[in-house]
């Protein structure tokens, strides 16, 4: 037991000269503060209404919230879901009409804007458990399973239609982008990922490019693929060369934390979160990065990062734990900088 106390300390010290010692430039302000919200539980997803003020969160153990305030304030929406306890993975509205996934296999529906909800039966031969869900416009729906089956609907969810012929295995991410519906995805043990796009019948199967397993992958607002590999390295697809990459980028050498979710708030800049309230940001498009020191203090692993638009963003961390992008500490930050380097 003392050699274990010995080894864990010995660790602890290691990681703190290491944090210590990070040769990354700091960010001069912190945007992003703590919200209150109203639950201990990990909230796995957040979407907005068209009006832009009727927030949605959903997360583990049943959990769902309601702003109506565009985000600054939340409470739980108390619905009877049965004495299951159900990770919901997935939120998403179209105009009043919004849809619900989780795990074990549930969809929740709504027209009026959350008021009321109604549970859409799902076939027991689903091919895996709800992952996501895209609502494609009135009556409309796109629901994506963990094995990556992909359904869709356009009668409210009465009935449904295969987009693909058969699965692509267990996943351990799924990422869509939205302006064409392709997907990519990364296998449960990182050893591949597979793109999907419309009109293809099946999934593409990829050999990873490195010896390093991959842990997220994604697209820009261009829609080029972005991934995020294991030990803290990312790369880019080259714009000009379709399926080629480009050089690997380790944002922070000295960091042992690995990264999880990659999202761009504008064309050039993006933020990169990881564990241990590890965030960084770039505002060059991934040449030069720096550290948001202020949000290491959170205990929390940071596993998503959305932006609604450039003004509205948020981070989804473990156990309850909300971060919410100030655009007026961001402007007035940006704007000292600026005048500070010039």
């Amino acid at each position: 037991m003392a050699n274990w106390f010995k080894r864990l300390v010995a660790f602890g010290a290691i990681a703190w000269l290491c944090v210590s010692c990070s040769s990354l430039a700091s960010l001069s302000y912190n945007p992003w503060e703590q919200l209150e919200i109203p639950t201990d539980n990990s909230i796995l997803d957040i979407t907005f209404s068209d009006d832009g003020e009727t927030g949605w969160m959903v997360g583990k153990d049943s959990t769902i919230l309601k702003s109506n305030d565009g985000g600054d304030t939340w409470e739980t929406l108390g619905l009877d879901l049965g004495d299951l306890s159900y990770n919901l993975f997935s939120v998403d509205f179209y105009g009043e009409e919004g849809w619900i996934v989780g795990k074990p296999s549930l969809m929740l529906h709504t027209t009026d804007n959350g008021e009321h909800w109604s549970e859409i039966p799902l076939s027991a031969k689903l091919p895996g458990d709800p992952l996501s869900v895209v609502a494609a416009g009135p009556d409309r729906a796109e629901m994506a399973t963990d094995i990556g089956a992909i359904y869709r609907t356009r009668d409210g969810g009465r009935n449904w239609k295969a987009a693909v012929e058969g699965a692509v295995g267990v996943v351990r991410s799924l990422n869509r982008y939205s302006p064409n519906g392709s997907y990519v995805s990364v296998s449960a043990k990182g050893n591949y990922y597979s793109t999907w796009s419309p009109g293809q019948q099946t999934w593409q199967p990829i050999n990873r490019n490195s010896s390093r397993r991959l842990e997220s992958m994604g697209f820009t607002p261009q829609g080029q693929l972005w991934m995020i590999e294991r030990g803290g390295q990312l790369q880019f697809a080259d714009k000009e060369n379709e399926g080629e990459w480009l050089e690997p980028i380790t944002p922070e050498y000295e960091a042992s934390w690995g990264f999880l979710d990659l999202t761009y708030r504008t064309e050039d800049e993006l933020w990169l979160s990881g564990g241990s309230g590890n965030l960084l940001v770039s505002f060059d498009g991934g040449e030069t990065w720096e550290k948001d020191r202020d949000v290491e203090a959170v205990p929390s692993n940071l596993y998503q990062v959305r932006f609604f638009s450039p003004e509205k963003g948020f981070i989804l961390g473990q156990d309850g734990i909300v971060l919410r992008y100030n655009s007026q500490i961001a402007a007035a930050g940006a704007a000292a900088q600026a005048e500070e380097a010039g």
